[in-house]
């Protein structure tokens, strides 16, 4: 082999080395998708179902939980990784809507740091009290609330998961359509938070369905309204507080994110495979099990998605004044 022959081998083994992986080669290296949060969740659960419903489209999905710092661990991850469709990621309603306001200092730019892939779901918020405290005060819907709370000001408060969690933002601005004050009691995380609601602790709180669910059925929670523009096909009984205030939306939702830069062949793939995931009859039982709706989009629906939740969520953080530092 001559000098030349020589350096044109050379130069080729180089560039294949460097060139990120196409589409095709990735059917044989695992995708790594990284959850922001700690095992056992809804997120997390609802990962692992996608995981292994692509696994004959994708080949292995491995699902990584890089839980703390309110989800920017895991996204920080996900923003800094090679952008080859081999790393990609769970953005949530805190991590890409909620999170840029609520910290001062972010490691990762949510609005250009990311490429939409899918939204994966849509989990309502339900405006939750205590059963037996709402019997007593004869409360049993969002007008009777509303009435409650101007007749006696100052009496209600409401909890929440912590400061600027979905909970406490949805409890702002139900407090501002209602113009009616409600003292706000931050606990460590939801669970707490309903414990506390069960107890008689607090007055109401505006909880996640999928968390609520039980006991509402349980008839130790009394549902007065569902977050969501349109009636929640889980509970459709209850009514949507869009129904009392026009346009009141404020759902919990996550879906899935590959890093900035990422081909658009290479997210044309994931979007296919993980969206024929979620249109499968099996996985919607399996949502539904977990009070989530399948939502699947474009990439180009779900950027566009989050951007407009960013705005929304801006506003609303700014209002509450909450700061996590």
């Amino acid at each position: 082999m001559n000098r030349r022959n020589i350096l044109i081998t050379t130069a080729a083994a180089v560039f294949t080395v460097a060139t990120p992986l196409t589409v095709s080669a990735q059917q044989d290296a695992p995708i790594r998708l990284v959850v922001p949060y700690a095992p056992g969740g809804p997120l997390d659960g609802s990962s692992r179902i996608l995981a292994e419903r692509v696994r004959d489209t994708l080949g292995v999905v491995v699902v990584d939980n890089k839980a703390g710092a309110g989800g920017n661990i895991g996204a920080d991850i996900v923003a800094k990784a090679a952008h080859d469709g081999l790393t990609i990621g769970l953005a949530a309603t805190a991590t890409h809507a909620v999170n840029p306001w609520l910290f001062s200092k972010m490691p990762y730019n949510a609005e250009k740091d990311f490429a939409g892939i899918t939204q994966m779901v849509r989990v309502p918020n339900v405006l939750v009290m205590n059963a037996e405290r709402a019997n007593k005060l004869g409360i049993n819907s969002v007008d009777d609330l509303i009435k409650y709370a101007k007749n006696h000001p100052g009496k209600l408060n409401y909890g929440s998961g912590g400061n600027g969690s979905a909970g406490h933002l949805a409890g702002e601005l139900f407090k501002q359509r209602a113009n009616i004050y409600a003292l706000h009691i931050p606990y460590r995380g939801a669970n707490p938070a309903q414990l506390a609601l069960l107890a008689g602790e607090v007055d109401f709180n505006i909880d996640n369905l999928a968390a609520a669910a039980p006991n509402i059925k349980a008839g130790k929670l009394k549902a007065l309204a569902v977050t969501s523009l349109e009636s929640s096909p889980m509970m459709p009984d209850v009514p949507p507080m869009s129904k009392t205030f026009k346009g009141f939306s404020i759902d919990t939702w996550w879906g899935l994110v590959a890093p900035a830069g990422t081909p658009k062949p290479v997210i044309d793939r994931l979007n296919k495979a993980f969206v024929d995931a979620l249109n499968a009859p099996e996985t919607k039982a399996k949502f539904a099990a977990m009070m989530a709706e399948p939502v699947p989009t474009t990439p180009e629906q779900f950027d566009q998605f989050m951007a407009a939740e960013r705005n929304k969520y801006q506003k609303l953080v700014k209002a509450s004044g909450a700061k996590v530092d």
